[in-house]
């Protein structure tokens, strides 16, 4: 099983919702240090104060950042300079907004910028380039196992982070490397990403029929999503995928997406 305390983690999107869910339970168990970032200065300023209150100084800090921007890069420096090392990384930030003002923006969050981070963490933790292993958590999504037309690009986005993390995570990668990369498929959580300010898809026909499709979702606790992230970094496997869904405990589905790659991949090489 995987240790929690006297881990330093990084946690981005972290000012609210799950993000600030996952840095409170990490503090709950021991960590050293998170690293909370986010663009939401409000929020982050407050959860560290509260943080602060409870655990004492040195324990979270609250950094704010844009991940499609080199202010990620900062902060990584930042806590590498501070604390030595980071053992933990969740790329969490995300966005869900297919309108045509906004999806540009979806891209750069939900797939660059956790790939950039991604990297930045995997060249840091790399066994073989003198680092001393440790774990990536990427965000995907439940639209990443099915397809939700009603969201194409966010849907996308999702099924990108979940082709990049499997394929990070397998040997060669993680053998030569000892850096284990998770994959997390989230069901509808009961967040403001589903608040209609941050929420959209890409003409009006289509939003509307977003709109209605809302209430008849299964909507989970934000404690069920934190409860099983942390289920599958103490127990899962590089390159596993984790379903957390609908306030059931976390579900190992490697097997399930395996098999969906050998039915779809069937006829490509032969």
């Amino acid at each position: 099983m995987f240790e929690i305390r006297d881990k330093v983690f990084f946690v981005t999107g972290a000012a609210a919702g799950i993000g600030a869910g996952i840095v409170r339970a990490f503090l709950d168990e021991g960590a050293k240090h998170v690293a909370a970032l986010d663009v939401d200065i409000n929020n982050g300023k407050a959860l560290e104060q509260e943080l602060t209150a409870k655990y004492g100084n040195d324990k979270v800090k609250f950094h704010k950042c844009d991940v499609t921007t080199n202010e990620l890069d900062a902060v990584y420096d930042n806590v590498v300079n501070d604390f030595g090392y980071i053992d933990v990384v969740v790329n969490c930030a995300g966005i869900m907004n297919d309108r045509p003002n906004a999806y540009l923006k979806e891209i750069d969050i939900n797939i660059t910028a956790l790939i950039r981070s991604s990297f930045k963490a995997f060249d840091l933790m790399r066994k073989d380039q003198g680092g001393r292993g440790g774990t990536i958590i990427n965000i995907s999504s439940i639209v990443g196992l099915f397809q939700a037309h009603l969201l194409p690009v966010y849907t996308a986005t999702k099924s990108a982070v979940l082709q990049f993390s499997n394929c990070l995570g397998k040997a060669p990668h993680c053998t030569r490397s000892e850096v284990r990369v998770l994959t997390i498929c989230f069901g509808c959580t009961d967040t403001s990403l589903f608040s209609s300010s941050k929420m959209g898809a890409f003409d009006k026909e289509t939003d509307e029929l977003l709109t209605g499709s809302m209430g008849i979702l299964p909507m989970q606790k934000i404690e069920s999503a934190v409860d099983g992230l942390i289920h599958a970094y103490k127990h899962g496997e590089s390159a596993s995928t984790w379903l957390v869904t609908s306030d059931r405990p976390a579900e190992d589905i490697t097997g399930n997406v395996s098999k969906a790659y050998e039915i779809m991949s069937q006829g490509v090489f032969s």
